[in-house]
């Protein structure tokens, strides 16, 4: 639905993992988002929309793919909240069902705490792990100032080629810093195991 991959990553990381998929062979449809799907006899038929976002005077454009084998609908997850009522208890939640916290993991309703995914940040089991032993430091063992620093948290994506990263992004930095006080350092080498192949496939490092 956007111009690339990764859209929440550093602008280097999600730039190349496009490329790379797109040397790979995969046909990425940018701008573009699903209309329907069909089911022929040939298999599915699928009507897509696509419409540049920067281009705001030109017509959506539609096109049809067909006889496709499977379509895999990616659609994220949302917090299961719904139906608690919890706004009730006098707990807030954002527009997406999160429910909100500080940094101390507290909602808006005193003695009431969450942690994990329905928050809405870093998604991850072992990030809720240890949000929760933070949490159970300070309420059971006395340390008042215990909480999780979320600001360096590694992430991994299982792509081709693999993608790792932890702490801040350039512009995050940028930001959070000033501009005059953010460095960048990037390069980029063919691993070993492409040394003899046909198609290289890059291996790119950056540091802010």
């Amino acid at each position: 639905r956007q111009t690339g991959v990764l859209r929440n990553f550093d602008s280097f990381i999600s730039t190349n993992c496009t490329k790379e998929l797109q040397n790979s062979g995969i046909d990425l449809w940018k701008n573009t988002q699903v209309r329907s799907v069909r089911k022929m006899d040939q298999g599915l038929e699928v009507t897509l929309v696509t419409k540049d976002p920067e281009k705001k005077n030109d017509e959506e454009k539609i096109s049809t793919i067909q006889e496709v084998d499977c379509l895999l609908w990616a659609i994220g997850r949302q917090p299961n909240t719904s139906g608690l009522d919890i706004g009730e208890m006098g707990v807030d939640t954002d527009e997406r069902g999160h429910i909100i916290v500080d940094e101390f993991q507290n909602t808006s309703r005193s003695g009431i705490y969450a942690v994990g995914d329905v928050c809405g940040k870093a998604l991850l089991t072992p990030v809720a792990i240890a949000a929760g032993r933070k949490l159970a430091h300070r309420l059971f063992e006395g340390k008042k100032d215990s909480k999780l620093d979320y600001s360096s948290i590694p992430t991994v994506v299982f792509s081709h080629p693999p993608i790792g990263t932890v702490g801040l992004t350039e512009d995050e930095a940028i930001k959070s810093r000033g501009k005059e006080n953010v460095k960048i350092y990037k390069t980029s080498f063919t691993p070993t195991y492409h040394a003899i192949t046909s198609r290289k496939s890059q291996c790119i490092l950056k540091l802010v």
